[in-house]
């Protein structure tokens, strides 16, 4: 019942509804995959650093180690910073920020396309509202054609428009979420590895 009358709604939505139906999927493509990525590489920070500290003070490698078996960006950042052989303080915070900057792009990967998608679902809307608005008026040219036929047009009007503000609105959504997850993860690599810096003996400090 639900699909049938989803299916009649869309064949009377015109064309522009099989765009639509193509950003929907990628809307719901994206969701799915982006929410198991981050759950895949979400790690407890303060745990991590725990572990990190405490192996410090045995060996800087078995410190690297437990980061290189670590899923998720945070653990590479990290792993890159104890690779680096000297102990200067700008080297391993270059590694670090030049690590980060890599996985950065990983996380925001593909979240640009949801945001293309809350701006041209609507559009699509509107140009199926045009095209439905002609078929009416065309049919309104028609002397003593069929004056109930206006509203097939209307009603491809109304139904394209609904769909297109439908899909950005859900897009616009899983983007904000998203953005908020992007944007935790770049919160605890920028304090993970201040931490990390200041757990490291330097040179000329007496840690």
């Amino acid at each position: 019942m639900f699909i049938s009358k989803a299916l009649g709604l869309f064949a009377k939505g015109g064309l522009v509804m099989y765009p639509l139906l193509v950003c929907s999927i990628f809307v719901v493509a994206i969701a799915v995959e982006r929410f198991c990525y981050y759950r895949q590489i979400e790690v407890d920070a303060d745990n991590l650093l725990k572990k990190v500290k405490e192996a410090l003070q045995r060996n800087k490698n078995e410190a690297k180690q437990i980061c290189e078996k670590t899923t998720g960006p945070l653990a590479a950042m990290l792993a890159a910073g104890l690779q680096v052989p000297t102990s200067s303080r700008c080297n391993v915070k270059e590694a670090m920020e030049e690590e980060a900057l890599n996985q950065i792009t990983a996380l925001k990967a593909r979240l640009n396309y949801l945001d293309t998608i809350v701006t041209l679902s609507p559009l699509l809307g509107l140009l199926g509202t045009v095209t439905g608005m002609i078929n009416s008026f065309s049919v309104l040219n028609v002397s003593s054609g069929k004056p109930f036929a206006i509203t097939g047009g209307v009603a491809e009007a109304l139904i394209a428009t609904a769909t297109g503000l439908g899909i950005a609105i859900l897009a616009l959504l899983i983007y904000s979420y998203f953005t908020s997850r992007v944007d935790y993860f770049i919160y605890q690599m920028e304090k993970s590895a201040t931490k990390l810096l200041n757990f490291l003996p330097w040179e000329g400090e007496g840690k």
